[in-house]
């Protein structure tokens, strides 16, 4: 072949390259930390009424939610690191948020792997994993849990200090400046677009400060959980409302972190004239909690509708799959908590809604047992990558086009390995199917080394009654034990 024609083949061949990559989806994953599917009014429950996540609900009513989306480490860096690896936390090895658990920037990770097949990566917000990150093409990230106000970034050229500004804000305004402004645009991308919000301490931005001002929050029903059949783990935590909730960090009422905030002041002056004690001063703080935690609610939730606003604007929404999940779920006051960590419902399960224009059907809810293993195989699928074996979980596409397989997940493992630490929950793993769930509560300061709960999530949704020594449920337990040993096999465990 002649140069000449050569180069009349290449001319002829570069346009349909560009299509064809044009033609795969672009994907924009919206992450943030703690929130619960609770608080998402498209889950419905007991705060749908709040509505406190309109443009959120627009996404679910536009795609598919996901109602048995699960994690399998509730708490922020593993979980993290589960995403970018589609691994279980012992075989990425970051296991907790200790500084004794270092996640190795240097392993697979799938948006290393969409580089490598024509994508531009951006990933900007929080990620908690110390460490020059890896795989973007452009990368700007909280160091650390970040603060509300005046956040510091990191990026490949240095620090950032944003002073003066809100981090939701900050963190939208970045997605959309390298959305809108500095990404290729004949080439496919995945935007992380991850916030700090709404984790603790809950710093609401001032416009969001006169929201629920006057609104009673309902109280869940196991409010005043007395743990009666629980074992020693649900006896002997730190994360309850009644006397772990610090009324200075936490909630802006006393001490001088916030005495001069004028955000707070009715607080300051409400807890120094009213001599509130025991269960009064325990609803009180869940109020001021719960009103806090959905105002942080609001910014994140005004950020989706921004970029969805955006894709619009650019002629790219059709072409652009929108995924919205968090880290792990949170305790909105069940059995009188905050936090997570524990393999109850509130922390175990994640809310999840993906749109994908002209393929999930809109208002769609699936079933199926979902993991965060799963994350990272899903967007290497959608992409048209190839998916290490490796990787631990399944990739969620044929759901998302309503065809669960035959031989689809019918249980789930988690492990949850940070004890001694914050809120002082026992280390402890578990097995959970659609109708029970058996958790294995082990090591120090547990009696005898070992203790168990069995729960029939069909009879009792709240897991109030642990029915571990009921021997009407003893096949059952069997039966999850020997799920338990088969999945601890399967995933390669070994502690």
């Amino acid at each position: 072949m002649t140069f000449r024609k050569i180069i009349a083949l290449l001319a002829y061949l570069l346009p349909l390259l560009v299509l064809a990559q044009q033609k795969k989806p672009n994907i924009v994953w919206i992450f943030s930390d703690d929130h619960s599917y609770q608080t998402i009014g498209a889950y419905g429950g007991r705060l749908e009424s709040l509505d406190p996540t309109p443009n959120i609900d627009r996404l679910a009513a536009e795609g598919m939610r996901f109602d048995k989306a699960y994690v399998e480490n509730s708490i922020c860096a593993p979980s993290r690191a589960t995403l970018l690896t589609g691994k279980m936390s012992h075989m990425h090895k970051k296991v907790d948020n200790t500084k004794k658990s270092v996640f190795d920037h240097d392993q697979q990770q799938f948006q290393k792997i969409l580089q490598k097949n024509g994508y531009q990566t951006a990933m900007i917000g929080k990620i908690h994993l110390p460490g020059k990150m890896q795989g973007f093409d452009y990368w700007e990230v909280l160091p650390g849990q970040g603060k509300y106000y005046n956040p510091d970034f990191i990026t490949e050229e240095g620090d950032t200090n944003y002073k003066g500004e809100y981090v939701t804000d900050v963190i939208t305004d970045r997605a959309l400046n390298w959305l809108e402004n500095e990404r290729e645009q004949d080439k496919p991308f995945m935007m992380m677009v991850h916030h700090k919000a709404p984790h603790r301490n809950w710093d609401p931005a001032e416009r969001h400060m006169g929201k629920y001002e006057d609104v009673e929050i309902p109280e869940p029903e196991n409010f005043l959980d007395d743990y009666a059949t629980r074992t020693t783990a649900a006896h002997k935590q730190e994360m309850d409302i009644a006397t772990s909730m610090n009324l200075e960090r936490d909630l802006k009422a006393s001490g001088d972190l916030y005495a001069n905030d004028p955000r707070f002041k009715s607080r300051y002056e409400k807890i120094a004239k009213e001599n509130m004690k025991g269960e009064e001063l325990t609803k009180w703080k869940y109020q001021t909690y719960m009103k806090d935690y959905l105002r942080c609610i609001w910014s994140v939730d005004e950020s989706v509708g921004e970029i969805m606003k955006s894709l619009k604007e650019q002629g790219i929404d059709e072409n652009t799959i929108v995924i919205y999940s968090s880290d792990q779920g949170f305790y909105m006051g069940e059995h009188g908590w905050f936090d997570k960590r524990f393999m109850y419902e509130e922390s175990f399960r994640t809310p999840l809604i993906v749109k994908w224009p002209k393929t999930v059907k809109p208002g769609s809810v699936n079933t199926d047992l979902v993991q965060n293993i799963d994350l990272a195989e899903t967007f290497l699928d959608l992409a048209g990558a190839p998916i290490p074996e490796d990787m631990q979980g399944k990739s969620i596409v044929p759901l998302l086009k309503a065809e669960t397989p035959d031989n689809w997940r019918k249980s789930l493992y988690y492990h949850y390995y940070e004890y001694p630490g914050a809120h002082s929950v026992r280390k402890h793993e578990g097995v959970a199917n659609k109708r029970y769930k058996l958790i294995r509560f082990y090591g120090q300061d547990v009696p005898n080394g070992e203790e168990w709960e069995f729960y029939d999530i069909k009879s009792d949704p709240s897991e109030m009654n642990n029915i571990y020594a009921s021997t009407d449920y003893a096949k059952s337990i069997s039966e999850m034990k020997t799920e338990l040993i088969g999945l601890r096999a399967k995933y390669g465990v070994t502690k």
